[in-house]
């Protein structure tokens, strides 16, 4: 589909015929614009020669056709690169940091907080001393060892064993809930 199939012939007549002769002089202009603008906010082409082609059609609408076809078309080519040169200045993009962090993201955060409810369930679901010391490690205010220690009355060396022990039983009783892919990425 092109430009020449959406221009309504009652709503300008001849605009087939004034679109198909600028059409080329309209695409050169548009491209020498962007190209020239370099130094500045990047222009796109395809958008520039959009933008032409909308006040032509609203010209041709109202007052008709140029009566100095090439002159207009590089005067509106360069308007429209001002405006849209002096529009990308002061546009500041919606939330860039959530692109750079998608722990940001809304998406990421939902999916975030199901992970932990379904690690806090099945933490729920060891055996007593075992849920007691992950939900211990797992607490927000990050406590060290130590504290850890002294909060459940065991020795501080016996922490780490335990822990490996309890994450060994965790795993496995994961392991059982979810199948694991066979190797090579095929699924049962």
């Amino acid at each position: 589909m092109t430009l020449l199939d959406h221009v309504p012939a009652a709503a300008a007549p001849g605009a087939p015929a004034v679109v198909r002769a600028l059409y080329p002089l309209v695409s050169a202009e548009a491209m020498a614009e962007a190209a020239a603008s370099a130094t500045g906010p990047a222009i796109e082409p395809a958008d520039l020669e959009q933008s032409v082609w909308l006040r032509l059609l609203e010209r041709l609408a109202g007052e008709g056709p140029p009566a100095d076809s090439a002159r207009w078309v590089r005067d509106c080519v360069r308007a429209e690169a001002r405006r849209a040169r002096r529009t990308a200045r002061f546009e500041r993009p919606y939330r860039d940091e959530a692109a750079a962090d998608p722990a940001g993201c809304p998406e990421w955060m939902a999916v975030g907080a199901d992970e932990r409810r379904a690690l806090r369930a099945a933490v729920d679901r060891l055996p007593a001393r075992c849920a007691r010391l992950l939900s211990a490690m797992l607490a927000p205010s990050d406590p060290t060892y130590r504290e850890i220690a002294g909060k459940l009355g065991m020795s501080q060396g016996s922490l780490g064993p335990v822990r490996s022990r309890c994450l060994g039983c965790l795993r496995r009783m994961l392991a059982a809930e979810v199948a694991a892919p066979e190797p090579w990425g095929k699924e049962r």
